[in-house]
């Protein structure tokens, strides 16, 4: 078990590759003892930081793997020529001397197939750093410092998979006002948030990998901050799940969605970027017709709405349309395991939005 300090060596734990990301996060494996959804929610309802707890990992049905592997093979393409279109832009922005860094855990399945897809196509083998970002505490300092220890300010771009409505970003901004130097535009697949910097695609694509937890991410909890456990010397925490070596998921998904990389692809113009509709405008819309006062329990985005049905106590599902089974059949599916009411609602940038249970109304 690595105890990290700014400037020491880099212990490695996860399933990743060491050749496709290092990984800067403290292995607090067996330290803390992971908590079940519904107690999980009832403490961060009353003021306990989410980062302060892990969660029991959802094993999923075979029903849902069912789905999940139809959502790899149906949507391998589609999030194949977003990585591609996302990749164009930042070697355009930044050249072979990129430095990735991608934002644990959902960022880092993204790193990885951005760095492989500039090698494939520009030749240049650029590093790839995941660290942690957590809403309302900031993003890893020494995660910060470690790499502007080997790497030039200018080159920094940081990745994530997609947006929800655009949280990320905005503690992005927030977290790295001390270090001026370092663009904190966000690069992601899929942006229907209209929040980041450079995209794939404004569509709310059904990204595979937002469909498991740890088995499509390096076998790596989400990360994890609190004192008694993360001192000041050490990077932000994450727990390796190796019980769950057998399921590991993770390189299926990066080796499918690589398989359709298409190296002679143009790089095309993005749709709908005059005057956009932004993603929080239609959170507050719909916090507004539900009634609901904390726009933290609304989770719009295909890839959002899974997480509030896999990790969250979940109130309700709203979809864009009841009929499409295309993009939203896992979403369906979780909702029937849980007994969550699934309601069609005009969405416009997403096509679903979780909404969390407020546990004090209950």
């Amino acid at each position: 078990m690595g105890i990290f300090f700014i400037w020491g060596s880099i212990d490695i734990f996860g399933s990743y590759l060491p050749d496709d990301v290092t990984v800067l996060l403290k292995d607090i494996t067996g330290l803390v003892e992971p908590l079940g959804t519904k107690e999980r929610e009832a403490r961060i309802q009353s003021g306990v930081h989410y980062c302060e707890m892990l969660p029991v990992e959802y094993e999923p049905t075979e029903k849902y793997m069912e789905i999940y592997e139809r959502a790899l093979c149906l949507y391998s393409k589609i999030t194949a020529d977003a990585a591609a279109d996302c990749a164009m832009r930042i070697f355009e922005d930044k050249g072979k001397n990129a430095v990735l860094v991608s934002l644990a855990r959902a960022g880092t399945s993204a790193g990885v197939l951005l760095k492989r897809y500039i090698k494939g196509r520009f030749g240049a083998d650029v590093p790839h750093y995941t660290i942690s970002i957590i809403r309302g505490r900031g993003i890893d300092k020494n995660a910060i410092d470690y790499i502007l220890k080997r790497h030039s300010p200018k080159q920094i771009q940081f990745v994530d998979g997609w947006t929800g409505k655009g949280a990320i970003q905005r503690e992005l901004k927030k977290a790295m006002l001390c270090f001026p130097e370092i663009s904190t535009g966000l690069a992601v697949f899929s942006d229907p948030a209209f929040a980041a910097e450079k995209c794939g695609t404004h569509e709310d694509i059904l990204i595979a990998s937002s469909l498991l937890n740890s088995t499509v991410s390096g076998l790596l909890s989400r990360t994890f901050l609190r004192s008694d456990i993360i001192s000041e010397n050490d990077f932000h925490g994450a727990a390796f799940y190796k019980e769950l070596a057998a399921k590991d998921r993770t390189y299926e998904f990066i080796n499918a969605i690589e398989r359709h990389f298409d190296f002679s692809r143009k790089m095309p113009s993005l749709s709908g970027e005059e005057n956009p509709r932004r993603g929080l405008d239609e959170v507050n819309e719909i916090a507004e017709k539900f009634g609901i006062d904390d726009i933290n329990l609304i989770k719009p985005g295909i890839g959002e709405a899974t997480r509030v049905l896999l990790r969250r106590v979940p109130w309700k599902l709203l979809v864009h349309s009841l009929s499409d089974n295309e993009h939203l059949s896992h979403l369906y599916r979780l909702a029937e395991e849980k007994g969550v009411e699934v309601e069609e609602y005009p969405l416009k940038n997403y096509k679903a939005c979780g909404i969390i249970r407020n546990l004090a109304d209950s």
